[in-house]
């Protein structure tokens, strides 16, 4: 017990960072689904890749300029003709899972959606065991169980209060869940495996790029229509402009609580994004919030503390994907036994000509040609 005590005092404060953080985001998400079934109310149907356009060319217009400076041209060239593969992959994933999750609220039923979404969390589990080689303890898989056991709470409260609808095809709306949720695991995985070797505003700015060109393509393709049947009201333009600026916010955040944590941390911070939904419901709708909710919610804090009691070891050898297993200028790597990113030492040599690199932290990183055997510590 006294071994337990030690260990929660210990990390305290990088749990609170880490709590906040994700429930930032879990703000975020809850944000974004009011104002989606917003704009399908007024839209009468549902837009998914022109919701995200917008998204991804902020990604992009915000963060490749900022890239470019902190960077320099040749360093992000050098990552992006080695890596390029890795980021269309994960702006592919990260665009089909926003589409599919959008559109199997369409067929299937409140029920399917909240208990299929759920999938996300064991596909991140296995990933980031596979590709991170995340080693996971006792304290971890119990926290798991744990969150998902208020996200249960969640569930039969909102079953309880009557929330459910009829699915319209079933069978068609739960396999667009289930690819979505996989889609979700997929690019968290991933993502959370670039910003371990890169620094966040390249990694979105790449996200947005990418994104940008396929979910373009694919509006084009499927959504022209609707489009420009959309009378474009005040409601409308609103709604969009506040889902793009929410969605920037999740995807600027986002990176940082998987590099603080991990993939895994931040899908079950974000299973309170219902209960959030409630709250939202209470004044827009004058829902009712019943003990139960306040039940899930605690159970959700709780496996979240739970998960944190014995913090598992951070990833030191990760699988080396191919244009990973080469250092490059401008990489980064996690300090040994801590929460902190350093300059890698081989891309510190690599940049010596350079009077200071920045790596994604508040702070630039002054990178000397004078001592190249260790890393340079971000501040």
């Amino acid at each position: 017990m006294a071994a337990v005590i030690r260990a929660m005092l210990g990390n305290w404060r990088h749990f609170a960072t880490i709590l906040v953080l994700g429930q930032v985001l879990s703000l975020c998400i809850t944000s974004t689904s009011v104002l989606s079934n917003k704009l399908a109310e007024y839209q009468g149907t549902t837009t998914p890749n022109f919701q995200s356009f917008l998204v991804y060319g902020l990604l992009l217009v915000v963060y490749m300029p900022l890239a470019l400076v902190r960077l320099g041209p040749r360093v992000v060239w050098q990552n992006i003709r080695k890596r390029w593969f890795w980021y269309v992959v994960l702006a592919a994933v990260d665009v089909e899972g926003n589409y599919f999750v959008v559109k199997a609220y369409s067929y299937t039923s409140l029920l399917s959606c909240m208990l299929l979404d759920t999938w996300t969390l064991p596909c991140v589990v296995v990933l980031t065991y596979l590709l991170l080689r995340v080693r996971y303890g006792w304290t971890q898989v119990l926290g798991v169980v744990v969150c998902l056991g208020g996200m249960g709470l969640l569930i039969k409260g909102d079953m309880d209060a009557d929330k459910n609808y009829a699915a319209v095809d079933a069978v068609k709306g739960d396999i667009f869940m289930v690819v979505g949720a996989t889609c979700y695991a997929l690019s968290n995985t991933l993502e959370e495996f670039i910003v371990r070797h890169r620094p966040q505003y390249e990694t979105v700015a790449w996200l947005g790029f990418f994104g940008t060109v396929i979910n373009g393509v694919q509006m084009g393709i499927i959504e022209h229509q609707a489009l420009r049947d959309t009378v474009w009201t005040a409601e409308i333009v609103g709604c969009t402009v506040g889902f793009g600026l929410v969605m920037f916010v999740l995807y600027s955040l986002a990176p940082f609580l998987f590099r603080m944590s991990s993939a895994t941390v931040y899908n079950l911070s974000i299973l309170t994004s219902d209960f959030y939904g409630l709250i939202f419901a209470k004044y827009m709708f004058h829902d009712r919030i019943t003990p139960i909710y306040a039940g899930a919610f605690t159970m959700i804090v709780a496996g979240l503390l739970v998960y944190h009691v014995f913090p598992y070891k951070s990833p030191e050898h990760m699988a080396r994907l191919p244009g990973f297993r080469a250092q490059l200028p401008g990489d980064i790597e996690l300090a040994p036994g801590t929460h902190r990113m350093v300059a890698s030492a081989k891309s510190s040599a690599a940049s010596s000509r350079r009077s200071s690199v920045d790596l994604g932290s508040a702070k630039s990183v002054i990178v000397t040609s004078d001592h190249h055997d260790h890393a340079s510590t971000l501040v």
